[in-house]
């Protein structure tokens, strides 16, 4: 395996680098030394449970794992300065603004009166007291090719046949699905119903699967297929409610079901119509709080109270979260990413988190032109890269700052792929998208413990995950040098992470091995500690 090399030292990391026997003082930032990756050290032990929990808060030097010096920023830098607060805008599925971890974050239009059935602050939004449900009461919605195939007008005949030919390619893989998870729906079956009459109890445990012993062919048989059943950390129950719901979804893309369906007339707008902008509701939660589950997840992951005993810590200690509901269960419309990222910069937003993303825009320019917007009022934006291992240097993944994938129209903009906990070769998310010209950065990714609908926890993956954790180090340094500005900030962060230069693993193909730096733009990680270093430098000029 290889090992992780050290960075070469940036002029920046020069300017710091004090003696050795300095002493270290938050007061005196110039003697203060960067963080660089180790030379040769893997961390072999398991992670305990309260490790995991917080790894990306964790520090590469004092504790092997390639977090982001969350607590050590905290705990050297910034215990003895003050900030301001910041309002970051969640721009995803809703928020459980009532979640006892993040109720005291939650932004309050003060412009607006509660429930009172007036447009107050006449911004065209009624009692949009934290936010705005651009999805009123959907949650469920077409993927983007769908609704190309549905509609042929919306974009040109070689887009409309790369849509096309996605669609028969899904459709002959559901097909191919159903066959098998029509055969592991009844193998479960089967096999419970022996595992039961053996242990004489309907309900069991792994460890007594694990413990059966019997020369009887068809109990070992069920016992190798529980463990595997066992192994998803579900309740038999459970499971098969999963698997019976995945089995209904490909039984719905093979007869074509959602080509059959118009989520939006619930929302009764014209989604083709960036004009048409009285739609939606204040319910920033949605109709479903456990719909929620993914912007509530993000939203802690940024700004869920710190050291308060309760679930995981944010990133961020001095921010309001601005919740706009606009992503649903399946592909998001254009036309509510733009309205929706204007609303969240018209209402103080400073930094904007976009866990979303998809491979097909027909209205791109109107996002294009939110994101514009977004720059003219100095609001920084942080995207996901996506979750499909592909190199979107060359394949689609919109949003984008840049629609011809080489020069960026904005620079306030920055696009995440996600880390894996293990230092090492194994560093990158197996999942993660990767680009040397449209991925900028990388940041925790994976096992990503946070807050999750009616007061509860979980851990996470995706880039998803990766870009709030980037947002809530935005938040920190726009709370404490807050006359920087959105392009500074996105610099900060791309120039002051930790380079690492050996190989790694791209996505989870142990044949494909790739040097860390042709991965993003940066060839680097985000480092909150080292971020916090450069912006106190940069604030200062």
């Amino acid at each position: 395996m290889n090992s992780i090399k050290p960075i070469c030292l940036s002029a920046f990391a020069v300017l710091v680098l004090a003696g050795c026997g300095a002493q270290k003082q938050v007061s005196s930032f110039s003697s203060l030394t960067a963080i660089s990756a180790p030379l040769n050290v893997k961390k072999t032990a398991t992670l305990k449970e309260n490790e995991l929990k917080r790894w990306s808060h964790l520090d590469i030097i004092n504790d092997t794992i390639p977090g982001m010096s969350v607590d050590r920023a905290y705990a050297e830098l910034l215990k003895d300065k003050k900030g301001v607060k910041v309002i970051v805008g969640i721009v995803d599925s809703g928020v459980d603004i009532e979640h006892e971890d993040l109720k005291s974050v939650v932004w309050t239009n003060s412009k607006e009166i509660a429930s009172n059935g007036v447009d107050d602050d006449n911004n065209g939004y009624i009692d949009d007291i934290h936010g705005w449900n651009f999805l009123g009461d959907i949650t469920k919605e077409n993927l983007e090719y769908e609704r190309i195939i549905k509609d042929k007008s919306l974009v040109n005949d070689v887009i409309y046949k790369e849509a096309k030919k996605i669609n028969d390619e899904k459709i002959a893989k559901a097909e191919a699905g159903k066959a098998r998870l029509e055969g592991l729906l009844t193998a479960t079956a089967t096999a419970d119903k022996v595992i039961a009459k053996h242990l004489g109890k309907a309900v069991y445990t792994i460890d007594e699967v694990n413990a059966i012993e019997s020369k009887d062919t068809s109990i070992l048989e069920s016992k190798v297929t529980m463990q595997r059943m066992l192994s998803f950390g579900m309740s038999i129950v459970d499971l098969e409610k999963a698997i019976q719901k995945d089995l209904e979804e490909i039984i719905a893309t093979v007869n074509g079901d959602n080509l059959k369906q118009d989520y939006r007339k619930v929302v009764g707008d014209n989604p083709n119509d960036i004009t048409d902008t009285k739609y939606g509701n204040n319910n920033v939660i949605g109709p479903d709080k456990d719909e929620a589950l993914h912007g509530t997840h993000v939203a802690g992951i940024v700004a869920q109270s710190r050291n308060n005993s309760m679930g995981g810590d944010g990133v961020a200690n001095n921010v309001e979260i601005l919740t706009v509901r606009a992503v649903p269960d399946g592909d998001e419309y254009d036309k509510d990413i733009a309205l929706g990222i204007r609303y969240a910069v018209d209402n103080g937003a400073k930094v904007i988190n976009g866990s979303f993303g998809k491979s097909f825009s027909p209205h791109k320019q109107w996002v294009y032109d939110a994101i514009k917007y977004a720059e003219k009022k100095d609001v920084l934006i942080v995207h996901a890269a996506g979750n499909d291992a592909k190199d979107i240097d060359f394949s689609d993944n919109f949003p984008t700052d840049s629609d011809d994938k080489i020069k960026e129209f904005a620079d306030n903009m920055i696009t995440i792929g996600a880390l894996n906990f293990e230092y090492g070769d194994k560093v990158v998310a197996n999942f993660s998208n990767i680009g040397k010209v449209n991925v900028d950065v990388f940041a925790p990714g994976v096992k990503i413990y946070a807050t999750t609908p009616n007061d509860t926890y979980r851990y996470l993956q995706g880039t998803s995950m990766a870009a709030p954790n980037v947002a809530g180090v935005a938040a920190l340094i726009r709370s404490y040098y807050p006359n920087l500005t959105a392009s500074q900030v996105k610099h900060i962060l791309m120039d002051s992470g930790v380079a690492i230069t050996d190989l790694v693993v791209v996505g989870g193909n142990p044949k494909d091995s790739r040097s860390f730096t042709t991965l993003s733009k940066s060839g680097k990680i985000v480092n909150a500690y080292n971020a916090i270093l450069m912006a106190e430098k940069m604030s200062k000029k």
